[in-house]
């Protein structure tokens, strides 16, 4: 039988304090090598307040001693005190990012929940962002100890990108990670900072603008994910939501939701939006035509993304969401007596060309009708209310699954001018 580790204490007088002896097996030697002693606590005692002392690493003075940990935490600090250099150096540390941060929040909570949060959004995307395996970037940390990394219960997966360091004052050393998935006192760290992630994206939106897009251009898709993620912060989340837009007709995402409300009509009744494999897909769709003749504006979606978002999040500011793609079109408000009149004239007309057109076509389409969307071109396809949309159908398909039955391609609605 191989011989166990033990250890043995005993009081030392007069010197304060108590000396511990650790035996090691055999094998287990090279915990007591100088590289790997330091290593050690380098990881997991260097910011603790104490100094720990080992033979100087210089032979020459092999009896002297020397500190080996820093023996103070950056973050335990007043943030008075601390300087930009130091917050990115300190960064730079965790992170191995040579970049400055864009973001960096340092908070200190106290009451019947102690701890400090030392978080950082950094200014690029990792290049495994997208990576189902990517590690989380928070280390927690208890009363200066470190714990562990990638500690995923502190921060949702659609933050997955934000570094930092957590130090609680009231968890156990021996912490686990499956201690870490139930733990009510880890659940309210993990709320308080996402909220506080949050506020300040939304001051960086309002303040300053340039970052802002800087921070969405490397990070917007992965925050229209959290949308459909987190119900508790959704109205936070839809805020710093940004879309392209006929507006303008750029594939820039510049456009909030609260910036397309504001420009709504009187009249309008719902906030539109279409959906496509790209921008110049969703810009140049016939079911935009009506939209543009009078100058109604659409939210161009053309990321995968876009089209669980738009299930997720129904309405903003009381207005609902509306696929100019799906559906019949409410555009009364926008016609006036005469217009309205023509158009009904029109379906009159078409009546006879629509039920060819239905016993030719037979079950390959839904229905047909004459389409209140086009004004130059002679047809398109459009979805049901409650169908799938057909750039959701290319999708699921690309990744290998199937549509429902009820929204396979003979679904479709033709319309017709």
């Amino acid at each position: 039988m191989a011989a166990e580790n033990t250890r043995s204490k005993k009081s030392i007088a007069p010197d304060r304090g108590t000396e511990i002896t650790l035996h090691l097996r055999k094998d287990d030697e090279d915990f007591a090598e100088d590289f790997r002693l330091r290593s050690i606590i380098g990881k997991y005692s260097d910011h603790i307040s104490l100094p720990i002392r080992m033979p100087h690493a210089d032979d020459k003075k092999k009896d002297e001693l020397e500190t080996v940990n820093k023996g103070s935490a950056l973050w335990a600090r007043a943030k008075s005190e601390i300087s930009e250099e130091e917050y990115n150096q300190f960064y730079s540390t965790i992170s191995y990012d040579t970049e400055s941060p864009l973001v960096t929040l340092h908070n200190r909570v106290e009451g019947s929940l102690e701890y400090i949060s030392l978080l950082f959004i950094p200014s690029k995307a990792p290049f495994d962002l997208w990576d189902r395996e990517q590690r989380h970037g928070i280390n927690l940390y208890v009363r200066r100890i470190f714990i562990l990394d990638d500690a995923k219960y502190l921060m949702p997966s659609y933050l997955r990108f934000v570094k930092g360091v957590v130090d609680a004052a009231d968890l156990p050393l021996n912490v686990s990670r499956e201690y870490l998935q139930d733990n009510k006192d880890i659940e309210r760290i993990r709320n308080a900072s996402v909220k506080k992630i949050l506020a300040e994206l939304r001051r960086l939106a309002d303040k300053e603008p340039e970052n802002y897009a800087s921070f969405w251009k490397e990070y917007g898709r992965v925050l229209k994910k959290g949308l459909i993620e987190d119900h508790d912060n959704k109205k936070a989340l839809a805020d710093l939501l940004r879309f392209s837009s006929t507006q303008n007709d750029s594939d820039t995402q510049d456009i909030s939701l609260a910036d397309y409300v504001k420009r709504m009509p009187m009249k309008q009744k719902g906030i539109y939006f279409i959906t496509g494999d790209s921008h110049s897909a969703a810009s140049s769709s016939p079911h935009l035509e009506i939209f543009r003749k009078n100058e109604i504006e659409v939210l161009l979606l053309s990321d995968p993304v876009d089209e669980w978002l738009v299930n997720s999040l129904n309405e903003y500011d009381e207005k609902p969401l509306k696929s100019v793609a799906k559906g019949a079109l409410d555009l009364d408000d926008f016609a006036d007596d005469e217009k309205k009149k023509a158009s009904q004239e029109r379906e009159k007309d078409l009546a006879g060309l629509v039920e060819k057109i239905e016993n030719l076509l037979g079950e390959k389409v839904k229905s047909v009708r004459v389409s209140h969307r086009l004004t130059d071109s002679p047809a398109c396809l459009v979805a049901d209310e409650h169908d799938l949309g057909g750039n959701l159908e290319r999708i699921l398909q690309s990744m290998g699954q199937e549509a429902p039955e009820a929204n396979q391609s003979w679904r479709s609605i033709l319309t017709i001018r």
